[in-house]
């Protein structure tokens, strides 16, 4: 028997991106698929319906790999259905799954058990922020998100900043929203003036803001960044 195919579909940032973040293709295969396996099953069916859903959400068969699901000790076989020659989707919250995204266990599991493994073009935050901020992409590296300990933050800033300076590399991290304006006060306060921070916020909404300046010039700057989806840049 022949294995099924697990494919990799990204969801948009943004609520109202939807049209501008997927192709026909798309379309069409979302209409072929009818299991998936999905980090949070409300955001996933809303993405399913503004794509173009034609048949009834009752006759999906949706797998929740959220956190709570994770964390239990009897893990749950969601490819099953692949072994038995079906295709099914993955889908993360938002953007691509696999990147910065807990997906990656399942693909790496799909790998293990000769799944062919297939990404669809979509938005990535990541790649989106690196592509506008007219810093180096052609070395760079993400880090997730920085320490939540003050004394461990500044130190690892300044870690990242020598990287860069030493490398020519970019560097690219995140934080939780409601963190946000403290990270952006510690790059300023911690790097040296003449550092570049990028800045990519709310990226593809109708509230996107993007700005890449020296940290002498992010001092004059009053920006609010509570609770928006954000990706910090830093090159040195």
């Amino acid at each position: 028997m022949s294995l099924g195919k697990l494919y990799l579909i990204p969801v948009p940032l943004a609520e109202e991106a939807a049209d501008a973040s997927f192709t026909h293709f798309h379309y069409e295969l979302i209409n072929q698929l009818d299991e998936y396996i999905v980090e949070n099953e409300k955001t996933a069916r809303k993405f399913l319906k503004q794509s173009g859903l034609k048949r009834p959400q009752s006759e999906l068969i949706i797998h929740d790999y959220g956190k709570h699901i994770r964390s239990k000790e009897n893990k749950v076989d969601f490819l099953a259905a692949a072994m038995k020659g079906k295709d099914i989707g993955l889908m993360s919250e938002a953007g691509c799954p696999g990147v910065a995204d807990p997906g990656a266990d399942i693909v790496a599991d799909a790998h293990k058990k000769g799944i062919q493994v297939i990404p669809l073009v979509g938005p990535s935050s990541i790649l989106l922020a690196l592509m506008a901020s007219g810093f180096n992409g052609q070395r760079f590296s993400f880090h997730g998100y920085l320490p939540i300990d003050k004394a461990e933050r500044t130190k690892r800033v300044k870690e990242l900043e020598a990287i860069s300076s030493r490398d020519k590399q970019t560097q690219i991290f995140i934080e939780t929203p409601f963190r946000n304006n403290q990270l952006l006060a510690e790059l300023i306060r911690s790097c040296k003036p003449q550092t570049k921070i990028c800045v990519a916020s709310n990226l593809t909404s109708k509230e996107e803001f993007i700005l890449s300046l020296p940290v002498s010039k992010w001092k004059n700057k009053e920006i609010d960044l509570h609770k928006k989806p954000t990706i910090f840049l830093l090159f040195a």
